[in-house]
């Protein structure tokens, strides 16, 4: 029997450039966790900040390196949320999808059978069975299902910037988009009054999936963002209490963002859209 109290657990990707980390990112990370425990039904059991590689080529994009860093520096004294560089140190860039995956596999437990599962895209738990011609399968599934829901579900953890994106042509593939609402999940933090809601509504692809994204409105408004604070920094203003203070004694001590550093990859098409553009060529 299965036990009706016990909770789904959840792991949290955030995927960005975090360039850089600020305390913005950090309370999404408890937003989110707050609503989840409020429901009764989840338990979040970690948190992960992916930054992507600087194969991103995204305009202003400073060093890997430094990026995480200071990412791991921001959440050296957190006892739920991690840093995960094994995005940032591919040489090319990945899809947001690729991420999740990999860090779905690698909550699997340890059993032989798994070697398969990295050979195909994931789906549904259970629903890859359904294709196979045998008349006893819903008797397998069945067992099964206790082992497979002990597996914790990765959600990608985003703003309403991230979501809206969806919307842009070229910058997402469809099947990536129907893959990450599906087998995944969304957790979207936004503010109240924001369009997200209006963005799903008029998604085919979000609309079918609505129940797999999970909207959570910050009441607490906090305009922190990464562009901003490279803006403050190249004007040589303050940027204390709005990055962790070991965040920003590294930027000063490698004096990272300036207006050469601004420059970077400017001109250079991101990777999604060169990517993409491309494929739809082929």
């Amino acid at each position: 029997m299965e036990d009706p109290d016990k909770k789904t657990e959840v792991v949290l990707l955030a995927c960005g450039s975090f360039n850089p980390i600020t305390n913005m990112h950090l309370r999404l990370f408890e937003l989110a966790k707050d609503y989840f425990h409020e429901t009764g039904k989840y338990k979040v059991i970690k948190g992960i900040i992916s930054p992507v590689g600087d194969a991103y080529k995204k305009k202003g994009l400073i060093s890997a390196n430094h990026r995480v860093t200071m990412a791991k520096l921001a959440t050296k004294n957190s006892d739920w949320v991690e840093v995960d560089d094994w995005e940032s140190s591919q040489s090319e860039w990945l899809e947001t999808l690729k991420v999740l995956r990999y860090h779905h596999q690698k909550l699997l437990p340890p059993d032989p059978t798994n070697s398969l599962q990295n050979a195909i895209p994931l789906t549904k738990p259970g629903r890859k069975r359904k294709q196979e011609p045998n008349r006893h399968d819903p008797v397998k599934k069945k067992n099964q299902s206790p082992d497979i829901k002990s597996v914790p579900q990765v959600k990608l953890l985003c703003g309403s910037d991230m979501l809206e994106s969806f919307g842009i042509p070229n910058l997402w593939k469809l099947e990536d988009i129907t893959e990450i609402v599906e087998n995944h999940g969304l957790v979207c933090i936004s503010r109240a009054g924001n369009n997200v809601q209006k963005f799903i509504y008029e998604s085919d692809i979000l609309w079918r999936h609505k129940n797999n994204i999970h909207l959570v409105e910050e009441w607490i408004t906090n305009d922190i963002s990464s562009t901003k604070i490279r803006r403050a920094l190249r004007r040589g203003q303050s940027i204390r209490y709005l990055v962790p203070d070991v965040v920003q004694a590294y930027i000063e001590k490698n004096n990272l963002y300036s207006p050469e550093s601004e420059d970077r990859n400017a001109g250079v098409v991101l990777a999604p859209l060169q990517k993409h553009a491309s494929d739809s060529k082929n």
